[in-house]
């Protein structure tokens, strides 16, 4: 993976967050390609309770400045960036005051889903690709990992299909077992196409659970990766079913071989 250059895209990475099977291979899978030489960047959100200080988190003057809209509300794009310890990879933090300033991530102190984390996933995807466009960095893949980062993939073959920099990006969703229950705002599916989106596109949207935003996500990226055994019946079914390229499950010591020919695969 000499010089190739690959963009992660996560709603969680380690050292940031506590360790899950999202945060971790986040972070595992960038810290392999980039020991074989790759190029490589990570976003994230940044969560209010991620330390600043302790991860020496610091805002991109350059890069930050730019509104976003998000159901036809002007939110200001604030551009963070923190350097791993002792891996020389940096992390990009997509932030912003209205969405991202609580401390904690997805639910509130009861276990419930904050009813904005569907407008937070818009303003992150959007986010993720304003930056790299302001990079001007051409990535060659584009691996999301994890619900919040799943409207990337939608956003990149609609809103983003005119954009000369990702004319030969390929994308590529990890799909993890189900880590939320119920639904994201009803809305999701009108605010999406707010943005020029096409509603039969997006359809899975209209019940936006777990499992349904992430097929929106399958349906619209260019290879999937099994990254949980224990996936659904149901989510291992539509991955077979969507005629895509996909990985099976790879046990953590055998991911990297795994994942090299895959991502190799993919830009043959």
């Amino acid at each position: 993976m000499e010089d190739k250059r690959i963009l992660y895209v996560s709603s969680e990475v380690v050292p940031y967050l506590s360790e899950n099977e999202v945060s971790t291979m986040s972070y595992d899978v960038p810290k392999m390609i980039n020991d074989q030489g790759g190029q490589i960047r990570i976003f994230m959100p940044r969560y209010g309770n991620i330390n600043e200080r302790r991860h020496q988190l610091h805002e991109v003057i350059r890069l930050s400045g730019m509104n976003l809209v998000v159901n036809d509300l002007d939110m200001p794009l604030i551009i963070k960036v923190a350097s791993i310890p002792r891996e020389r990879i940096q992390v990009y933090f997509i932030d912003n005051d209205e969405y991202f300033k609580r401390k904690a991530t997805f639910t509130d102190e009861e276990g419930v889903l904050f009813p904005d984390n569907d407008e937070r996933a818009i303003f992150f995807a959007k986010g993720v690709v304003e930056t790299v466009k302001k990079l001007n960095w051409v990535p060659d893949i584009i691996h999301v990992h994890g619900w919040m980062a799943a409207l990337l993939p939608v956003y990149m073959k609609y809103f983003y299909k005119d954009e000369a920099l990702f004319a030969n990006t390929k994308i590529v969703t990890s799909v993890y077992k189900q880590s939320f229950d119920g639904n994201l705002d009803i809305e999701l599916m009108n605010k999406v196409s707010f943005d020029g989106i096409p509603a039969e596109a997006i359809k899975d949207l209209e019940t936006p659970n777990y499992e349904n935003i992430i097929k929106a996500s399958i349906v619209h990226s260019d290879a999937v990766i099994v990254a949980s055994e224990a996936l659904s019946p149901s989510l291992t079914k539509f991955i077979e079913s969507s005629k895509k390229p996909f990985l099976p499950f790879a046990s953590k010591d055998k991911f990297a071989e795994a994942y090299t020919d895959f991502y190799k695969k993919m830009l043959l």
